[in-house]
């Protein structure tokens, strides 16, 4: 969050933060706080004990279930996911071809 991401924040700016209540949830609650400062709007996908001790109001609430913290990454990743889908297919972007795929991967 510190530099170069800090300042693209404004209003009119989604930011989505993965907040499960873990060992690091009050650092991740101090940089929604900075993204609320500046305007920016929170979609927040959290646990049910990261929303209750979420201090910073949230455009959106996402809320999984509780979890063992080894499967934490492999769940939260789907709704992600899932939200660059959609957003790329409002965008008008062909999912299944993105440009500068050739810059990516390489084809022997």
């Amino acid at each position: 969050m510190k530099h170069g991401p800090i300042a693209l924040i404004d209003e009119k700016m989604p930011v989505i933060v993965i907040a499960p209540y873990d060992r690091v949830f009050e650092k991740t609650v101090s940089n929604m706080q900075e993204v609320a400062a500046r305007g920016g709007r929170i979609i927040l996908i959290t646990d049910p004990k990261g929303a209750a001790e979420a201090t910073v109001t949230s455009a959106a609430t996402l809320i999984l279930p509780e979890m063992p913290a080894t499967v934490t990454p492999l769940v939260y990743a789907v709704p992600v996911q899932l939200i660059a889908y959609h957003t790329a297919v409002i965008m008008g972007t062909d999912v299944d071809q993105p440009r500068n795929l050739a810059k990516s991967v390489t084809v022997e």
